[in-house]
């Protein structure tokens, strides 16, 4: 009997000493609630005051090697813009990096693969003496104009046309003089020295110019298809020609 009551005297003490709540659980979650509150730091003076807060540590002088060495922003003209003679058009040039955001690089390769997207190769050229030499994107594939018109049929102005901007005169300014008559519209170009007309202004499109095939340096051009123009009654053929009129335009 004694057994007895000294076994049924200490439960009631484990139960005090492991809570009325639920044994172990209910010290867990005691145990539980006092860490919560010690991570939330600060939640009443119940809590007891908190340990201060350990300053983070400085980034290794590695790390702001590395920081200090990144690359300055995309709009920035490279230093390379300087070395080159960009003339009247350095001022747009530079414009044009900094609207879209471009390294010189990257600004030269937007618009190398724009012609190149467009199916354009760029072809070289000149007149026979080698004064006056060109460059000129266009398609491999050229489309030639054979006019009958009073001077083309003489010279056997053959040409094919593009854009202002797709042509670019390398060398030969102040060896270039013009012929015109009549409406004075078209600028019959040649070298003053031999007398070659590689390019000109033609009447049909004054935006842009006319480009001789047959002054094209050898290796850029694929195929030829040439189509014969009614010069001769010019009026009437530009009215009638759906393409023309528009192949200087961009």
């Amino acid at each position: 009997m004694r057994r007895t009551r000294s076994a049924v005297a200490t439960e009631p003490r484990e139960r005090r000493r492991l809570g009325a709540s639920g044994g172990l659980a209910g010290g867990e979650s005691r145990a539980r609630r006092s860490e919560s509150k010690t991570r939330a730091g600060g939640g009443g003076g119940a809590a007891g005051p908190q340990p201060s807060a350990k300053p983070r540590p400085k980034p290794p002088p590695r790390a702001q090697e590395a920081a200090a060495e990144e690359p300055p922003p995309a709009d920035t003209p490279a230093a390379s813009v300087s070395a080159l003679d960009l003339g009247e058009q350095r001022e747009r040039w530079e414009t044009f990096q900094k609207r879209q955001r471009l390294s010189f690089e990257g600004a030269a390769k937007l618009l190398l693969d724009t012609f190149e997207y467009q199916g354009l190769v760029k072809h070289t050229g000149g007149c026979h003496c080698g004064a006056v030499r060109f460059e000129v994107w266009a398609s491999a594939d050229l489309h030639i104009f054979d006019c009958n018109c009073s001077i083309c049929k003489k010279k056997q102005n053959r040409h094919f046309i593009v854009p202002a901007s797709r042509f670019k005169l390398l060398k030969g300014t102040e060896s270039i003089t013009t012929y015109t008559f009549n409406t004075h519209k078209a600028q019959h170009t040649f070298c003053k020295r031999c007398g070659v007309q590689s390019f000109y202004t033609p009447r049909s499109n004054p935006g842009g110019f006319g480009i001789a095939p047959h002054c094209l340096d050898e290796g850029t051009v694929r195929s030829v298809v040439t189509e014969e123009f009614n010069g001769s009654d010019w009026e009437r053929a530009m009215k009638e020609h759906k393409t023309i009129k528009n192949m200087s335009k961009e």
